[in-house]
C-alpha cells in the first residue's frame, strides 16, 4: 500500500507531501505520517525549514470525517497542529485547491501560509452541525479578528486565496509555481511565529466582547453555531491551552448531537446516491445538445436549471401561445433574480442567450438529450414518445420527467426502449436538488450514465430507483397527503397539521404544499385515472376543487391569501365543507395532541419507506432519505425519514405502525420489512 506522505529534502529545506486521494483527507495514516515526517525533519540538522504541501488537487479538504464517532486514533489532528505549531524550525503551509476544515486548522497551526492565487479557503464543519475541533476556534480569531473568524465559521461558506490574504489568513500569494516559491521562501525564512502568540487581534479587549455580543444576539437556536461564539469568546478570555480544551469539550458535544447526526448521514446519503452501478462500468454518451419538450412549470424550470449550468437548450412548446407563455416564465425568472441581486443584468441575458424556442419538433433532431415534460396524461406521452423515437438520432437519450406514468409505456411507444428512462425533476425544478432517474429492465447503462452525467452537469444530486409509477417521491408524498387527509376527517384541521409538521422542521405543512403547488394537479390525476385510489377523505378535495378553490394561484384553498399569497388564514368555507363531510359520514372529531399528529405522518413515511425497500423500487434507505430532503423539503438536520426512524428505534416506530394499522387498516399495511428489521433489532441502514 503507498504511503500517504512522502519526506523530501533538498538544500537544507524538507517538504512534507501528502498524498491520499481524492481530497487528501486528514485520516489516521496521514497523520501518522506527517508525525513521523515531522520528527524525522526536527531530528536532521541539515534541515532549517519545513514546508507543509499537498500533491494532487487539493491541500487537505478537511479531516477524514468517517473517523467520527468511532475510537480516536494517535495522533489526533488537535494534537498534530499543536505540535506542528510548537515546531522549533519555521513550517511554512503551501496551501492550494480546496483547504478546509482540517486542513485549513492544520495550516492555521503553521507559522506561514502561502496560497496558490485560485486556493478557496473555508471552516465548514457547521454544515455537519459541528465546530472546527483542532484549534480552529483559537487560532482563527488571533490571525483574522473576531469578526471574520465568526464569518468563516458561522456561515460555512469559503472564501477566495485573495480574501484570505486581505484579511490576514495567508501570508501570500503565488502562481503555479507554489511549491517552489514557499521554498524559496522558507530558505529565507529564519523565525518560528507560532499562531498561539500573536494578540494584535485581540489587544480591544471591549470591541472585542461587543462583536461577540452582537452576534449572540442574532444567533438562531443552532447548538454548533452557539458553541462557536462560546469558544471564539474564550479567545479572549482564557489561555490559549484552556481555550483549546473548551473547543474539544464543545466539539463532543456537538459530535454526539441528533443534528450532528442527521447532517453526517446526510452528507454520505448524498455521495452514496451519486454511485450508480453503470458508472465505471459504463462511458455516459456524449452530451453537446439538451432538449426539452413542453414549456409548463416544470419544463420551464428545466430549462432555467440548464441555462443555470451554462448548458445550451432548446425548448420545443405548442404554438406561438405556448412559446410566449413559456419565454415569459422563464424571463420572469431571470427579472426576479436580477432585482434579488442574485444575478446581474448581463448574466441573466447572457442566461438566456443559450436558449433557442420552437415549435419545430425537428430542431431536436441532433439532440444528446431529451427530456419531455408535458403534462401526465398518457396518450399524449406516448404520441410524443412515438415521434422522439423516430425523430431522434440513434443513442439519444429520451426521459420523461413523469413520476406517476409508467415509463414502461412511453418506452414502448419510442420503438427504442434502451435509450428511455425516467428523470424526475421535483418543482421548482431550478432549485431542488434531488432527480430521480428511473430506469426500465429495457433500459441500457450507458443511457442511465448518461442521465446521471446530465444531473451532476445541472448540479443537481442524482437518485437511481426502479421506473415503477410514482418513482420513491411521489409514493411517499402519497401516502404522506393520505394520512394528513385521514386526520383532517377524523378531527385535526389543516393549521394544526401544517404547525406540527413545521415544528418537527418541515419547510411547511402537506396542506400548505398543496396550495402552494395548486390542488386542481391532483384533482386532474384523480378524475384522468379510474385506478387512482379513491379513499372517503379525497372527497373534500375533490369538492374544494369544483368550488374553484384551487389554492394560492385562485386566492383560497385550505387557506385564504392576501395579495402575493401572504397573510394566510385558514379558510372558514373550507372549515365548513369539512364539518359536512365529517357529518355525512358520521365520523366523531376528535381533538389530537401536535406529537400524536407528528407521529403519525413521520410513520407514514416511514412505511412507505420501508415498502418501497421491500419491492425494490429504492435500493438503499439513504436514497428514499436524499429524495425527502432535496426533493420534499424534509429537514436536512434530521436526515431524512429512514435515518430518524434509525435513530428514534425501529422497534417503537413498528410499535406506532402496527397500533396506526389495527385502529384504521383501510389506510395503514405495516411493511413486513419494517416488522423485520424492528423485530431483529437491525436499522434501515443496516441493509
Amino acid at each position: 500500500m503507498k504511503h500517504p506522505v512522502r519526506l523530501e529534502r533538498q538544500n537544507g529545506i524538507a517538504v512534507i507531501a501528502i498524498e491520499n486521494p481524492p481530497v487528501n483527507a486528514l485520516s489516521a495514516a496521514v497523520r501518522r505520517g506527517i508525525l513521523g515526517a515531522l520528527h524525522a525533519c526536527l531530528a536532521d540538522d541539515k534541515i532549517t525549514a519545513i514546508v507543509l504541501a499537498a500533491n494532487g488537487r487539493s491541500f487537505p479538504a478537511g479531516a477524514d470525517i468517517a473517523e467520527f464517532g468511532l475510537p480516536e486514533q494517535e495522533p489526533n489532528l488537535p494534537d498534530l497542529c499543536d505540535i506542528v505549531e510548537a515546531s522549533p524550525k519555521p513550517v511554512l503551509a503551501a496551501l492550494h485547491g480546496t483547504t478546509l476544515g482540517g486542513g485549513l486548522e492544520l495550516a492555521m497551526a503553521a507559522h506561514y501560509r502561502v496560497a496558490h492565487e485560485d486556493t478557496q479557503l473555508g471552516l465548514p464543519e457547521i454544515t455537519l452541525g459541528l465546530l472546527p475541533g483542532a484549534g480552529g476556534t483559537q487560532r482563527a480569531p488571533r490571525l483574522i479578528g473576531v469578526d471574520a473568524a465568526l464569518d468563516l465559521m458561522l456561515t460555512g461558506k469559503p472564501i477566495s486565496a485573495r480574501k484570505a490574504q486581505q484579511i490576514g489568513l495567508v501570508d501570500g500569494l503565488a502562481g503555479e509555481e507554489l511549491r517552489d516559491a514557499v521554498k524559496l521562501l522558507a530558505a529565507e525564512t529564519t523565525e518560528v511565529k507560532p499562531t498561539r502568540s500573536l494578540r494584535h487581534q485581540l489587544a480591544d479587549g471591549a470591541r472585542y466582547m461587543a462583536r461577540i455580543a452582537a452576534r449572540r444576539a442574532a444567533l438562531g437556536e443552532g447548538f454548533a453555531a452557539q458553541k462557536i461564539v462560546e469558544c471564539v469568546e474564550a479567545a479572549l478570555l482564557v489561555p490559549f491551552d484552556v481555550g483549546l480544551s473548551m473547543e474539544r469539550e464543545a466539539f463532543g458535544e456537538c459530535l454526539t448531537s441528533d443534528v450532528s447526526h442527521g447532517l453526517r448521514h446526510a452528507f454520505f446519503a448524498e455521495r452514496r446516491a451519486r454511485k450508480f452501478p453503470e458508472i465505471g462500468s459504463h462511458s455516459a454518451r456524449m452530451v453537446e445538445k439538451f432538449g426539452v419538450v413542453g414549456g409548463g412549470t416544470m419544463g420551464s424550470g428545466i430549462v432555467i436549471a440548464c441555462l443555470n449550468a451554462g448548458l445550451p437548450v432548446t425548448l420545443v412548446e405548442q404554438g406561438e401561445h405556448g412559446v410566449n407563455a413559456a419565454l415569459d416564465r422563464i424571463g420572469d425568472h431571470y427579472k426576479r433574480s436580477v432585482a434579488k441581486g442574485t444575478l446581474t443584468q448581463g448574466q441573466g441575458t447572457a442566461a438566456l442567450n443559450y436558449l433557442n424556442l420552437t415549435t419545430d419538433l425537428s430542431t431536436l433532431r441532433d439532440a444528446d438529450v431529451i427530456i419531455e415534460a408535458l403534462p401526465d396524461d398518457l396518450a399524449q406521452k406516448q404520441a410524443m414518445f412515438a415521434q422522439l423515437g423516430a425523430l431522434a438520432k440513434p443513442g439519444a437519450v429520451l426521459a420523461s420527467n413523469t413520476s406517476y406514468l409508467d415509463v414502461a409505456q412511453l418506452a414502448e411507444a419510442s420503438g427504442r426502449a434502451a435509450d428511455v428512462l425516467a428523470m424526475h425533476f421535483f418543482a421548482p425544478a431550478h432549485h431542488m436538488k434531488a432527480v430521480e432517474i428511473g430506469v426500465t429492465p429495457q433500459t441500457a447503462p450507458e443511457a442511465v450514465a448518461t442521465a446521471h452525467a446530465v444531473a451532476v452537469a445541472l448540479k443537481k444530486i442524482p437518485v437511481r430507483c426502479s421506473a415503477t409509477p410514482a418513482l420513491i417521491g411521489n409514493r411517499m408524498l402519497r401516502a404522506y397527503r393520505r394520512v394528513a387527509d385521514r386526520l383532517l376527517l377524523s378531527g385535526a384541521t389543516p393549521a394544526e397539521i401544517d404547525a406540527a409538521m413545521r415544528e418537527f422542521g418541515m419547510a411547511m405543512g402537506p396542506f400548505e404544499a398543496q396550495d402552494l403547488s395548486g390542488l386542481d394537479i391532483a384533482w386532474a390525476r384523480r378524475k384522468a385515472d379510474p385506478t387512482w385510489p379513491r379513499a372517503q377523505e379525497l372527497e373534500l378535495a375533490d369538492r374544494m376543487c369544483e368550488a374553484g378553490w384551487l389554492g394560492q394561484k385562485t386566492g383560497r384553498g385550505y387557506y385564504v391569501y392576501g395579495d402575493g399569497g401572504a397573510q394566510a388564514v385558514p379558510n372558514g368555507d373550507m372549515l365548513r365543507l369539512l364539518s359536512e363531510e365529517r357529518a355525512a359520514k358520521s365520523v366523531s372529531p376528535h381533538p389530537y395532541l401536535t406529537q400524536d399528529l407528528q407521529d403519525r405522518l413521520l410513520c407514514a413515511l416511514i412505511n412507505e419507506g420501508a415498502h418501497l425497500l421491500e419491492e425494490g423500487i429504492a435500493s438503499n434507505a439513504s436514497d428514499i432519505d436524499v429524495v425527502m430532503m432535496h426533493g420534499l423539503g424534509f429537514p436536512r438536520q434530521k436526515g431524512g425519514p429512514m435515518n430518524y426512524a434509525d435513530r428514534r428505534s425501529l422497534f417503537e416506530i413498528h410499535r406506532l405502525t402496527s397500533q396506526f394499522a389495527a385502529e384504521d387498516p383501510e389506510v395503514w399495511q405495516v411493511s413486513k420489512l419494517l416488522a423485520q428489521r424492528a423485530g431483529e433489532r437491525q436499522t434501515f441502514g443496516q441493509g
